[in-house]
């Protein structure tokens, strides 16, 4: 039998929108774990640090070595308990990761369990899983991300404003509904490298009233341009159909699967159902962009505002202290308890029934679960088994976030 409560190591992907070296929190948080052999190169862009039993690139436990996925398929009743696998199968159903952005992701969508499991039952090379994938973000500090899409009539106005836009448009005297926002976004996707040029070189020279309350756009346009190309259609699909939101540390957005979203820059908390499944189409090379018919029929259009598109906290009954909030998702298979201590607090969270992935992002202190206390800093990470109550004793001030199912 496995202990219940046990220290993780993870380890970090290499994508080219990840932050380079030291300045990576995913690379520095996930060097903070003793004993890994993991060191930071500089010369490397470090993009997310993956914290789940996600056989591409799993945790492992931090004594024996042995990937999560084996340790938790090996006892699955003792860490998962009978409720969760009967609900999601004998497998973790979260996946909790740390992103660095340091450029935008490529434009994006995650399908939907339907079409995922089309998708993965046709080629499960690419599709390696046939679940669905919707998500949480939670800002660590500043954080830029294009999610979900604008309200219809904010849209309208650009295109009724801005000739250059006229081009895309399915006929003139358009009603703006969500039929015809597929087809925008379709006409932009398809459209020719010199189309996408010529009309971001137009919509730069118009004058900024022109854009009324949307002329942050005009900030966006070169950076998105520096970062891609001028070819690139990501950059008109997002300035003019999707939600822009600069967000402050402790802010989040959940994203539902079909939604388009963009994380632009930031350092994150990043939460999913336990898939990998991911359609793209742009701020990417057009040789690397996934069907565009296929993105754009999957397209689903909530959220369709900014305030949609966030996500609050309230309190939870996990806490007997008081010391914890919530972040809740309107989906199944997870929920993100936020621990925030002062030097000296103490905060007890009880027992949940299914597992749980915790981890500090700040501060040291101790965990005390299942008759142990384990010494807990920044960067550390543990696997909680179902029915574990933990408590912690801050010394240096402490934060810790908590993804579980039950």
């Amino acid at each position: 039998m496995v202990a219940s409560v046990f220290q993780l190591q993870c380890s970090c992907n290499n994508y080219p929108w990840g932050k380079k070296g030291k300045e990576s929190l995913a690379a520095t948080l996930c060097a903070k774990t003793p004993n890994t052999g993991f060191e930071i190169d500089e010369s490397k862009e470090y993009a997310e640090m993956w914290m789940g039993d996600y056989p591409v690139l799993p945790a492992k436990g931090l004594k024996s070595g042995e990937e999560l996925h084996k340790i938790v398929d090996d006892n699955k009743e003792q860490l998962l308990g009978k409720t969760c696998i009967e609900k999601f199968g004998g497998v973790v159903a979260f996946l909790p990761k740390i992103l660095s952005i340091s450029k935008a992701l490529p434009l994006q969508i995650h399908p939907n369990k339907e079409l995922s499991e089309q998708l993965h039952k046709k080629d499960p090379e690419k599709y390696t899983d046939p679940n669905h994938k919707p998500e949480i973000a939670i800002a660590l500090g500043p954080f830029e991300v294009f999610a979900g899409f604008k309200d219809n009539n904010d849209i309208q106005d650009l295109f009724s404003a801005l000739p250059p836009l006229e081009r895309f448009l399915p006929r003139k005297d358009v009603n703006f509904d969500n039929e015809v926002l597929k087809q925008i976004c379709y006409k932009i996707l398809t459209a020719s490298d010199e189309e996408i040029r010529t009309t971001q070189a137009e919509l730069a020279k118009l004058p900024r009233e022109k854009y009324g309350k949307q002329a942050y756009m005009l900030d966006l346009l070169p950076r998105l341009q520096q970062q891609y190309s001028k070819e690139d259609p990501g950059n008109l699909v997002a300035l003019l159909t999707m939600n822009f939101l600069s967000l402050s540390a402790g802010d989040a957005i959940y994203v539902p699967a079909d939604a388009p979203h963009a994380y632009l820059s930031g350092d994150i908390v990043e939460c999913m159902a336990r898939s990998n499944n991911v359609l793209n189409t742009g701020f990417c090379p057009r040789a690397d962009a996934d069907s565009i018919e296929l993105f754009t029929s999957a397209l689903t259009f909530s959220p369709h505002s900014a305030e949609e598109v966030k996500l609050g906290t309230s309190k939870t009954e996990k806490s007997i202290s008081g010391k914890t909030s919530v972040y809740a998702p309107p989906m199944s298979e997870f929920n993100m308890l936020k621990t925030s201590l002062q030097a000296g607090e103490k905060e007890s969270i009880r027992a949940i029934g299914g597992p749980s992935v915790l981890f500090a992002t700040s501060g040291t202190g101790k965990l005390m679960a299942d008759g142990n206390t384990h010494e807990i800093k920044e960067g550390y990470i543990f696997f909680v088994g179902q029915g574990v109550e933990v408590s912690y004793e801050a010394s240096n001030g402490l934060e810790v976030y908590q993804a579980y199912a039950e």
